[in-house]
Formats: C-alpha cells, structure tokens, sequence
C-alpha cells in the first residue's frame, strides 16, 4: 500500500507520535497539566536534539556527510520556528503582566482566575492558528497537482528512493498491518496509563523533581521501544557492513523525521490538547515555564543553524546530542517557576493559592 512519499511520512510521523500523544491526552484528562506542559517540552526536546543528533552523529561518521530534503527542511525551520514563538509570546505576555502589576507589597494581581481565563482564550485561539499552519504545510508538502509527481527540488537520492518504492512488491498484506496497527494503538493506551499511574510513586520514592521528570524520564521512557529498534538495526547493519565483502554505498540522504515528528507535537498535538481540555472543563493554557519557552527557543535556534544549509555531518550530530545533555544536567536541580504551576493548576487560581500559603506555614 504506497501513499506516496509526503503521505506515507504523514502517517509514518503520525504513528510515531501515537505513544507521546496518547500520554498526553491521559495526563491532560487527569489534570496532571504541569507535568503534561513539561512532557510536550521534553518530547519536542527529544525529537529536535537527541534523536537527530545520534542519527546525524552515526550516519555521519560514515559518509561524513548527509544531505537533507532542501524543500522540506526550507519549510521545516519556519514551522518549527513559529511553533516556539507562540510559547514565547504567551511566557513573555504573563512576565510583563507580572511585573507590571507586582509594585506593591500585595499579591500580583497577575495571578488570579480572570488573568487565567485571558490566558485560556489566547491559548485556544492560538491553537486554532497553529493547527491552520500545520494542515496547509501538509498540503503545500503534497504538491496539489499530484503526490506521485517529483519536484524539481529534491535529491536525486530521495527520488531513486522513492520509484524503489512505488515499485517494490509490498512483503506484508496491508490488511494485516492495519489490523496489527489497531491492536498496538490499543495496546498503547493502556501501557500509557500504566505509565502514568507510576508516575507518582516514582517520583516520591527517588526525589526527583518534577521538571527533570515531564522534560527527560517520561520522553525517553515513551520512546524507549523505537529507540531499541532504531538501535538494533544499526548494530545489524554495522555488523553486515563489517562481515560483508562488499560493503554497501552509505546513505547520503540524512533521515529527519525526528525533527517532523517535533513540529507536528508543537503545531499539531499542542494545540489539540489546549482545544481538548477546553472541550473537557481542563484549564490547559499553552502558558509554559519560562525555563522550558528558553529551553524550547534555544533547540530551535541550533536545530534551524544546523539544518540551514540542508547538509548534516558528525560534528553538528554531537553539538545535538551535547546540548540535550546541557538540557538535561539544568533541568535536575530545577524546580518549577511556582507562578506558572499556580496558573496551571486544575483548581481555581484562588485555591491554587489559598492551598499554596497553607503549605507554606
């Protein structure tokens, strides 16, 4: 069952996204909104710097260097950087409003259910422009005249790779992968919750703070199972090409998907789960903690840097991986802008506070 090359990679990012998502929606609907907001920074994070640094870092190291798709990757650092300044706008809105209304020796009037309620309409009507964004890039990507059609623009390796698989004889019946692929999203769910409901007994018997857990654990956790296969594949490829007495031509077109796979979570995923919890009575705004808007701003930057010149190569993979472990080291001893916890909280404002003063005495 061939979809072409822009809607196969749709549904392929899409079902490597279903993990991430389904444990969104479950912490979402458990009104677990901090740790959420903290888990699409992580996943994002993951997918922009761990995971493309590795792939640039091993594929690079035996061909020195990769092309990318110039078209997509053009598109691809404005979506993902429209993405992130949506989260910047909104972090640096409640920090002017913080501060301009913290003169007095009084409670800032920033954090209160009427700032929030603003904050929950911007979000949503943010989340609807997003979601635009997100459908008209796929349908730009889809070239309106035909899917099956090559563009002047894309690598020769990407086109050969392309009539390979519009020709090749499918090695699976695609009944049987449908099937298998609702019983696995099935699967998902459960093992999500799963995950969930030890999220709390983890964290309280290892001390762990909530930030390091939703931007490093929960992310690497859920995407364990693709990483294990990704790593098997390329143990079993460095082992065939080590043995084999004809070595195989390395790839020169480097796999980005990784970085797809973030921008649907920040254009796509996000803003449903902002419109969902709206559907739901869940205050989910898309007000996150300013260290993960700079977190977020900064992956961005050296992703888009590294992509400019739609060539990847060793170097650029490690400076990835490097700067996730940066992320990772800070977000340890960090524990949480307390502002923005009360403005997510599931409760009202007002009793976010009341309880927060409590807990103080």
């Amino acid at each position: 069952m061939y979809l072409g090359k822009g809607l196969g990679e749709l549904v392929v990012v899409t079902l490597h996204n279903a993990v991430e998502a389904t444990l969104a929606i479950i912490l979402l609907l458990r009104c677990e909104l901090k740790l959420l907001q903290s888990t699409i920074t992580g996943v994002v994070l993951l997918h922009l710097l761990l995971i493309p640094g590795s792939a640039f870092f091993t594929g690079g190291a035996k061909d020195g260097e990769q092309k990318l798709h110039n078209r997509r990757a053009q598109l691809n650092r404005t979506l993902l950087t429209v993405g992130v300044l949506a989260l910047a706008i909104l972090a640096a809105f409640f920090a002017a409003t913080d501060i301009n209304n913290n003169n007095g020796p009084e409670i800032a009037t920033a954090l209160s259910d009427k700032v929030r309620g603003n904050f929950l309409r911007i979000s949503r009507g943010f989340a609807v422009i997003l979601l635009v964004i997100y459908v008209g890039s796929i349908f730009y990507l889809q070239r309106p005249l035909s899917a099956f059609t090559p563009h002047p623009d894309d690598p020769e390796e990407g086109l050969h790779m392309e009539q390979g698989a519009k020709e090749a004889e499918p090695e699976v019946n695609p009944w049987a992968c449908l099937i298998l692929l609702a019983v696995t999203v099935a699967l998902t769910g459960v093992t999500a919750e799963f995950l969930v409901d030890s999220v709390e007994f983890v964290r309280e018997q290892d001390n762990i703070e909530e930030e390091w857990f939703g931007i490093i654990l929960l992310p690497i956790v859920s995407f364990s199972a693709d990483a294990t296969i990704a790593i098997t594949y390329f143990v079993r490829q460095s082992l065939k090409s080590f043995f084999d007495d004809k070595p195989q031509r390395p790839e020169r077109l480097a796999q980005a998907r990784s970085i797809d796979m973030s921008i649907q979570f920040l254009l796509f995923w996000m803003p449903f789960v902002t419109l969902l919890g709206w559907w739901t009575n869940k205050p989910m705004p898309m007000l996150f903690d300013l260290f993960e808007v700079v977190l977020l701003v900064g992956a961005c930057f050296l992703v888009n840097y590294v992509t400019a010149d739609a060539k990847t190569n060793w170097a650029e993979g490690s400076i990835l991986f490097a700067f996730y472990v940066m992320t990772g080291l800070s977000a340890w001893y960090y524990t949480g802008q307390n502002e923005v916890r009360i403005m997510n909280a599931c409760a009202s404002v007002a009793t976010a506070l009341l309880e927060g003063v409590e807990e103080s005495h």
